[in-house]
C-alpha cells in the first residue's frame, strides 16, 4: 500500500502542484470560495466543486471542521465520495472483460497492461484483437502480448469483430482459461452504427460465455479532463460499462477528473495509469487516492 501512494504521490504531481499554488495563494486559508476554485482548476467539474464547497460551508458552521484542518476534512470528504458506488467485480471462468473507448486513449497498451497483471497473479490470460478495422491495432496488441508475455487472438483485418470473439472464447474455454481481456476498436460515441457493434460483441459474449461480459472497461485520457464525460455517458448507455480506467494521470493537472467520475457517471474508477510501462497502470484505492492527492499538501 506505501508504494501504491509513492506512485501515485508522483503521478498526481502536476495535479498536487496546482492545488497547492492554489491554497498557497490564500495564504493557506481554506474559505469556501479558494476551495471551490482550487477544485474548479484541478477539473473536478462545477457541479462537484459547488457540492463540496456548500458541505463545507455547512460542516464549518457546525464545528464539525477543526481549525487548521481543512484539508483533511476534504481528503475524508473526497474518499467517501470515491468509495461511493464501490463494489466488487463478479469474476467469471473465464472472467471477460470488454475494454472500450475511442482512439487516442490507451486503450490498446491497458488492455496489455490487465493481461500482464493477471499473469503475474498467476492466471492465464489471452488477449483478443477485436479492433479489426486497422491492421496497425493487431500488430500493436500482438507486440504488446509479446512484452507481457500473454497470447493474442488475431483474425485477418476486416474480420467481424464478433465473430472474432466468439471463436475466442470458444477456445477459452476449452482450454480453461482464466481470464480473456478483448481489445476493441475506437469509436466515437457519436457513431451509432459503431456503438451498436458493442451491444452485439458484449450478446455473443453471454451467448458462450454466461455472465460475460464480467467487466466493461472505459478508458478515458485524464488530459481531456472532464471535456470526456459526454463520451463516457455514451458508452455507459451503449455499452454497459462496469468501471472507468483513467489513462496519462502523470501528464495533466487534471486529476480532479477522478471526482467528475465518480460522481456524474456513477461507475467506479477501476484503474488509473500514470506511467508507459505495464507496472504504471494502478490498482484504485479510494483512500490512498485522496492521499497521494491532498495528504501533506501543507
Amino acid at each position: 500500500m506505501l508504494d501504491l501512494l509513492q506512485r501515485l504521490r508522483r503521478g498526481l504531481g502536476a495535479t498536487r502542484s496546482l492545488l497547492e499554488d492554489r491554497f498557497s495563494a490564500a495564504g493557506w486559508t481554506v474559505t469556501r470560495e479558494t476551495l471551490e476554485e482550487a477544485l474548479l482548476a484541478s477539473d473536478v467539474g462545477p457541479d462537484v466543486a459547488e457540492t463540496l464547497a456548500q458541505e463545507f460551508d455547512r460542516a464549518r458552521g457546525k464545528g464539525e471542521v477543526a481549525a487548521g484542518d481543512e484539508l483533511g476534512w476534504l481528503r475524508q470528504r473526497v474518499h467517501m465520495l470515491l468509495s461511493a458506488g464501490e463494489g466488487d467485480v463478479k469474476r467469471g471462468k473465464p472472467h471477460v472483460t470488454l475494454v472500450v473507448g475511442v482512439n487516442g486513449t490507451g486503450k490498446t497498451t491497458t488492455a496489455a497492461k490487465l493481461a500482464g497483471r493477471a499473469r503475474e497473479s498467476g492466471r492465464q490470460a489471452v488477449l483478443v484483437a477485436a479492433d479489426t478495422f486497422r491492421t496497425a491495432a493487431i500488430e500493436q496488441l500482438q507486440t504488446w502480448g509479446e512484452r507481457v508475455q500473454v497470447p493474442v487472438v488475431a483474425q485477418r483485418p476486416g474480420a467481424d469483430p464478433g465473430a472474432v470473439v466468439f471463436d475466442a472464447l470458444k477456445a477459452a474455454v476449452a482450454r480453461g482459461v482464466d481470464d480473456v481481456i478483448v481489445d476493441t476498436a475506437g469509436r466515437l460515441h457519436t457513431k451509432h452504427n459503431l456503438m451498436a457493434e458493442l451491444e452485439k460483441m458484449r450478446k455473443v459474449c453471454a451467448r458462450v460465455v454466461p455472465g460475460a461480459p464480467h467487466e466493461v472497461l472505459l478508458v478515458l485520457d485524464a488530459t481531456t479532463g472532464t471535456n470526456g464525460l459526454a463520451q463516457a455517458r455514451e458508452f455507459r448507455a451503449h455499452a454497459g460499462v462496469t468501471g472507468v480506467v483513467l489513462t496519462k494521470l502523470d501528464g495533466t493537472a487534471k486529476g480532479g477528473v477522478v471526482l467528475a467520475v465518480a460522481r456524474e457517471l456513477g461507475v467506479p474508477v477501476r484503474w488509473v495509469g500514470v506511467g508507459e510501462t505495464p507496472e504504471d497502470l494502478l490498482p484504485f484505492v479510494p483512500e490512498v487516492f485522496a492521499s497521494a492527492l491532498l495528504g501533506g499538501l501543507t
